[in-house]
């Protein structure tokens, strides 16, 4: 069944982190990164920074930390099984450390018919924020909602 376009101006429920040191160089670890300004906190000082940096794509992990991370999909009429990652872009605006407490708030901005109505795309933009509610990042994610029951 089609989406309602209603749908766009949804806000997504937020979600925080406290950054843990033992979850990026975790993170760091999953994705490859050597570079010890991310795992060693001494490099970090050296190279100016507070505490260990958050790698970039960490904070699209943010939006993970709600018990049901994709509760806000059944609530507009989506099945999760029927949805796909589609693409997702960051615009970075100051760099989050380690012990920073950071907060990601979303709303759902478009939605997009493709293929004759099997498939829509609805695109979230999120806006994280520090603890004193500095921009750090604008994410802007789409997600594939697929509808086979729809007939060419």
């Amino acid at each position: 069944m089609a989406l309602d376009p209603s749908v766009i101006g949804t806000e997504v429920p937020e979600a925080r982190m406290l950054v843990e040191r033992g979850r990026l160089r975790l993170f760091c670890k999953a994705i490859g990164e050597t570079d010890p300004v991310y795992l060693d906190v001494d490099a970090a000082r050296a190279a100016g920074h507070p505490d260990l940096p958050v790698p970039p794509t960490f904070l699209c992990s943010i939006q993970n930390e709600r018990p049901d991370p994709l509760d806000w999909l059944p609530a507009i009429g989506v099945d999760p099984l029927r949805v796909l990652h589609g693409e997702q872009s960051c615009v970075y605006h100051a760099v989050a450390h380690a012990r920073d407490e950071l907060t990601v708030r979303g709303r759902l901005t478009d939605l997009t018919v493709k293929k004759n109505g099997h498939l829509e795309l609805l695109t979230r933009e999120s806006v994280v924020t520090d603890g004193e509610g500095n921009t750090v990042a604008e994410l802007r994610d789409t997600v594939v909602v697929r509808h086979p029951e729809v007939v060419r």
